[in-house]
């Protein structure tokens, strides 16, 4: 006899449906075998739902067992096709045809007992589940909240295999999950850090500023203990909220990474990713046998911080150009490729030296001039350009670190970024994700326009800093973004030397 349940499958952060099919030959003793590319999670699920079969007080199947996972070109990987397996297991083996099983999909990981374990991605299946119109979807209980964010579609939280077959008998009515947005939202977008817990440093906090309005990449520099990464923990505070689609495109990420928080059903604030500088290549930018997102993927819509930038691999940085330059991660095998989405915002923090202290009045640097040169060598020129800004980070004079006044808080410097983003949405589009940060040469062109003193400045920077073509249009960008900030419709002189004094390192220490 023959069953089949509505599955889903796994490729990176994408689902794509996968039909489940069941046969119970009439005659036969032989072991079950699960064709349609399993990898090993997969068919050893067999084992399990034995078991599972079993303790549940279901007849495991004394004949030939044949499962197939269709489209049969397609690899199947993970523990979620344990429940449709099991379930087409008891319905082939004299349940009959079960009359809602062509609207549902169906995914879950069976333990021995029997009882539903949680899977990875499950946001992702539940947006299969709405565009390919079916009515529901079927997964642990502890994935519901996280799957229900989906509207339009009843996600049923299911705690056991009992209770998958009582659903689909009718036998046992359930409830869809229901959560309300805007209460998750309200819980879940709090920060627990400011900007007014940073003494000093209000000039790198305006060049932060204008990094967030317009979504510019900006490199800190300065001795230990100065400040940069407290500063850079705090970017997201002052970036926009994340907007309903960039939460779901966010957490559709660490659903499928396994990496969303135990409790948490939506990413409500930008991520922030902070890898070590002995992290390997796949780990930054995804990788593996069966690929996964890496650590430029898992901060999209927020913050990557590389921390003692010149002490990663050179090849490993390099390895950020392309997702710098297009929002997303392409990682090649023989038998696929697959795309991750990567638009963040790169804060990387460096010292001057390899003391530390070549910028520090107070500290003797202990570094020779050849040692500095390499040292500064280890970042690439071509990596240096796709950094917008380059932003020298003082140490904190005593007089302010022990002051009472806190400095300016994150509310008041997002006041200012969403009041620049605003002019930027008026300028491309409101339907238009281009921010200044992203300007293509066309726009460029078209709204960066200078009158002939801000040529003049423009030239002389040129020629005295030797700035490539592409810092020429970094320079250009970041003067757009402290004109929006400053109300202007033009880019004025002023604006285009504080862009310029952001090339800290074009112009050496």
């Amino acid at each position: 006899m023959l069953a089949r349940f509505h599955s889903v499958a796994l490729v990176g952060i994408e689902a794509f449906p996968c039909e489940v099919e069941v046969d119970i030959a009439g005659r036969g003793m032989k072991d079950p075998v699960i064709v349609g590319l399993p990898d090993t999670a997969v068919k050893e699920s067999l084992e399990r739902i034995h078991s599972a079969l079993e303790n549940c007080g279901y007849e495991a199947p004394s004949r030939r067992v044949t499962v197939n996972l269709a489209p049969a070109d397609l690899r199947k990987e993970g523990p979620a096709f344990d429940l449709p397996i099991a379930l087409g297991m008891v319905f082939a083996n004299g349940l009959g045809t079960p009359e809602r099983s062509g609207g549902y999909l169906v995914a879950g990981e069976l333990a021995l007992d029997g009882r539903v374990r949680p899977i990875r991605g499950a946001l992702s299946m539940a947006l299969l589940a709405r565009e390919r119109k079916f009515s529901g979807l079927l997964v642990p209980r502890e994935n519901a909240e996280e799957a229900a964010v989906v509207e339009e579609i009843d996600v049923i939280p299911i705690t056991s295999l009992s209770e998958a077959v009582g659903f689909f008998t009718e036998q046992l009515p359930l409830e869809p999950a229901r959560v309300d947005l805007g209460r998750l939202f309200e819980q879940a977008s709090a920060y627990d850090v400011d900007f007014s817990d940073v003494r000093g440093q209000e000039a790198v906090k305006r060049a932060l500023v204008i990094a967030a309005a317009g979504a510019h990449n900006i490199l800190l520099i300065g001795p230990p203990g100065s400040g940069k990464t407290m500063l850079s923990r705090r970017m997201p505070t002052i970036l926009p909220p994340l907007t309903i689609a960039e939460s779901l495109e966010t957490t559709r990420i660490y659903s499928a990474a396994g990496k969303l928080p135990a409790g948490v059903a939506l990413m409500a604030t930008r991520p922030v990713r902070s890898p070590h500088h002995s992290a390997s290549g796949p780990a930054l930018v995804g990788g593996g046998t069966i690929p996964q997102a890496g650590e430029v993927s898992l901060a999209h819509h927020g913050i990557l911080f590389l921390d003692e930038f010149p002490e990663f691999a050179r090849t490993i940085l390099e390895t950020l150009r392309q997702p710098l330059e297009d929002g997303y991660v392409t990682i090649a095998r023989a038998h696929s490729s697959v795309a991750f989405p990567a638009s963040f915002m790169l804060i990387a923090a460096m010292n001057p030296c390899p003391c530390g202290y070549f910028t520090d009045p107070k500290r003797p640097c202990k570094c020779s001039p050849p040692q500095i040169d390499k040292y500064l060598a280890r970042i690439s020129g071509p990596l240096i350009d796709r950094i917008d800004m380059h932003v020298e980070v003082p140490a904190v004079p005593y007089r302010e670190l022990r002051s009472d006044r806190d400095g300016t808080d994150s509310r008041t410097m997002r006041e200012q970024v969403v009041a620049a983003r605003q002019v930027q949405r008026d300028r491309f589009g409101r339907d238009n994700t281009t921010l200044n940060g992203t300007m293509k040469p066309r726009q460029l062109r078209k709204y960066c326009k200078l009158d002939e003193h801000g040529e003049a400045v423009l030239r002389q920077a040129m020629t005295e800093l030797g700035l490539s073509a592409r810092a020429h249009d970094k320079v250009l960008r970041v003067a757009r973004t402290i004109a929006d900030l400053a109300g202007s419709e033009s880019i004025q002189t002023p604006h285009l030397t504080e862009a310029i004094m952001y090339r800290r390192l074009d112009r050496q220490l």
